[in-house]
């Protein structure tokens, strides 16, 4: 009797677990996904905005271009200062607790602005530490949001979640700067006004979506010891051990110089950051010689994100189409020629249409490096590894921004353009002549 209710129970429970799992719900009802995708667009809006509207009052307010400048460095000196640290605490506290307070912060920050000027407080220092608050609270918020995605995200959506993601980045580096021109001509407080809100519109969605706030612990998934979960799959040469790496600031960069895959990678795009950051000042110059307006100027350098807007719709199509390493040779070496297209005839259309080709594939880029390591790095190290990624890019921007300065001071523009195209080529060379990249995959668990 007993023998025969084991096996009745026995069938019940294989059939239960036969029957086949229920489809995830459509990425579009997904309202955890598209709450928290608004109000990361706001969030990178209001950056966008005031990425431009800040130099526009600092040079109106002191009249010195070193100081207009000083607000960007200083934002990007802080976000890689303070990114070591933001990896770490993304991994070991509540990174929704750490998604309110960066909100808090920033909107603090931002809202003060206005304020000030409607007091007749505002001051210089006060405008270049809010700079430094900005920063710091992108090092901080920045891999949160982006855990805030994969959690809330089957597997099999991640890379149609990524893709809208990157429509977001795309569509707000479309609107951000005009938008931000066009608030100005308004009144000077009114694109902090606007940052302040989107500001709040980000910490609204945070205070009201729920979301996974803690990492899986290593031992639960088998991450720690390769033997399960995603930390050992092959292809990465990943070797950090997240239990000895718990709490270590540096444990994501030592992942990154461990990683066959993710290294090799990383380093090139490390070069087209500093590439295409080095190249804008120089087509900026050999534009306005050939009579292009300011405004023809910014139309021809727009090109990128609406090309990459258009390549957000193309990503799944260029993941089947080829690996992720070839897919970055491709659009690495596009770039090269791409550089040189304010040399050619056609002026700003020509720089568009080669821009506009470029960013294209920049989408698929992003995706590719959230995919791997999404899908290859432990969880419990995924904040730290997210953080020094971030970081690598971000340390390209202000060298590539001066190394232009300096080549400009020695070179002509087309020099200047030639110079940093050769370079970017010879960088590429020994990348592409590995084998590495050559023959990297996806992971099987993010095939298309």
């Amino acid at each position: 009797m007993s023998t025969g209710t084991t096996t009745t129970s026995t069938r019940t429970n294989a059939a239960t677990n036969a029957a086949p799992a229920a489809p995830p719900v459509p990425l579009r009802r997904n309202w955890r996904f598209q709450a928290l995708w608004a109000g990361q667009a706001g969030s990178t809006l209001g950056l966008q905005i005031i990425d431009t509207a800040y130099p526009l009052l600092l040079l109106a307010l002191t009249g010195s271009s070193t100081l207009a400048a000083a607000f960007g460095a200083l934002q990007i000196g802080a976000s890689v200062l303070f990114g070591i640290h933001g990896g770490s605490v993304a991994d070991r506290y509540d990174r929704r607790r750490i998604l309110i307070v960066g909100d808090t912060t920033r909107l603090i920050a931002c809202a003060s602005v206005p304020l000030a000027m409607a007091l007749g407080r505002l001051t210089v220092a006060h405008s270049l530490l809010v700079a430094v608050a900005v920063g710091a609270t992108i090092a901080y918020t920045g891999p949160v949001r982006l855990l805030a995605v994969r959690s809330v995200v089957p597997p099999e959506q991640l890379r149609q979640a990524l893709a809208q993601d990157e429509a977001r980045m795309s569509g707000a580096g479309l609107i951000g700067p005009p938008l931000a021109g066009a608030l100005f001509g308004l009144g000077r407080a009114a694109p902090f006004v606007g940052t302040a809100l989107t500001s709040l519109l980000s910490l609204v969605v945070a205070l009201l979506v729920r979301f996974p706030g803690r990492p899986q612990s290593p031992s639960d998934t088998g991450e720690a010891d390769g033997t399960g979960g995603t930390g050992g799959t092959a292809g990465t040469g990943g070797t950090a051990d997240t239990r000895s790496a718990k709490g270590a600031a540096l444990a994501g960069y030592r992942y990154l110089a461990g990683s066959a895959l993710l290294r090799p990678i990383l380093a090139v795009v490390l070069l087209i950051n500093l590439a295409g950051t080095a190249m804008l000042l120089p087509v900026m110059v050999v534009l306005r010689g050939q009579g292009t307006s300011d405004a023809g100027i910014g139309l021809a350098l727009a090109g990128e994100a609406v090309g990459a807007l258009a390549g957000a719709l193309l990503v799944r199509r260029l993941h089947r189409l080829a690996g992720p390493g070839a897919l970055l040779l491709a659009v690495s070496w596009l770039t090269v020629p791409v550089i040189l297209a304010p040399l050619l005839p056609g002026g700003p259309v020509t720089v568009f249409a080669g821009l506009f080709l470029v960013g294209l594939g920049v989408p698929t880029l992003r995706v590719m490096i959230d995919l791997l390591v999404f899908q290859q790095v432990p969880d419990a190290l995924r904040g730290r590894v997210i953080a020094a990624t971030m970081t690598m890019f971000t340390v390209g921007m202000p060298a590539g921004m001066v190394g232009s300065g300096l080549l400009l001071d020695h070179l002509s523009p087309a020099a200047a353009l030639g110079t940093v195209a050769a370079l970017l080529a010879a960088g590429l060379v020994p990348a592409t002549a590995g084998r590495t990249l050559r023959r990297a995959t996806w992971p099987d668990r993010t095939a298309a």
